[in-house]
């Protein structure tokens, strides 16, 4: 009895209810009560979402209050979740219709320099300029969350080695330590007979 009292009540929202809503809503924009400023919907993998999502999602976006929607992914063609289809970036060609696709572009070695920049910042990581030019070039080489996970080993060696700041040699001897993503799956496929399956 007494567990029953102190649990939350949870009420299903069901679309008479939202409908109730967005009538309202609508009413006190029309009225000039409120002003509609619709949020920012951020949806990372997206290639990663079955059928389902993607039929509840283009239904979301007919409303009037519906967010803005970007879509990320790094896919070409392949198959649409939950369906034999194979599409762009795995998502419903209906989908794709609507949608604006913008191009994104590796970052430059200044960019990525910069980027470190503000991490190192962030992290109160002290760095020298041809240390950070170094990282930017491997960041460049491999990929800039490869370079932004560098830092930390490479403060904690410099720290070792009784220095504030992270020197040159550091960076080189960290990044001889780890492998990225593109060089381990490169060793794992030359060496694939050396590990189990």
């Amino acid at each position: 009895m007494m567990g029953q009292l102190l649990k939350p009540k949870k009420t299903e929202i069901t679309d008479k209810l939202r409908k109730e809503i967005n009538k309202v809503v609508n009413r006190y924009i029309d009225q000039g009560v409120a002003e509609l400023i619709p949020g920012v919907l951020f949806i990372d993998e997206v290639h990663m979402l079955d059928i389902e999502c993607f039929t509840y999602l283009h239904h979301v976006l007919e409303s009037s209050l519906a967010p803005i929607v970007i879509f990320a992914t790094n896919r070409g063609n392949c198959q649409v979740k939950g369906t034999d289809l194979s599409a762009p970036h795995g998502m419903p060609r209906d989908l794709l219709d609507r949608i604006m696709i913008i191009r994104t572009l590796p970052y430059s070695q200044s960019e990525t320099v910069q980027i470190l920049r503000i991490h190192l910042q962030t992290e109160g990581i002290q760095i020298n300029d041809e240390s950070l030019n170094i990282l930017g070039d491997i960041g460049v080489k491999t990929t800039l969350r490869y370079a932004v996970q560098l830092l930390t080993p490479a403060s904690i060696l410099a720290r070792i080695n009784g220095r504030d700041s992270i020197a040159p040699e550091d960076v080189q001897e960290i990044n001889e330590l780890f492998f990225d993503a593109k060089s381990s799956a490169k060793m794992l496929a030359e060496q694939e007979d050396k590990y189990m399956k």
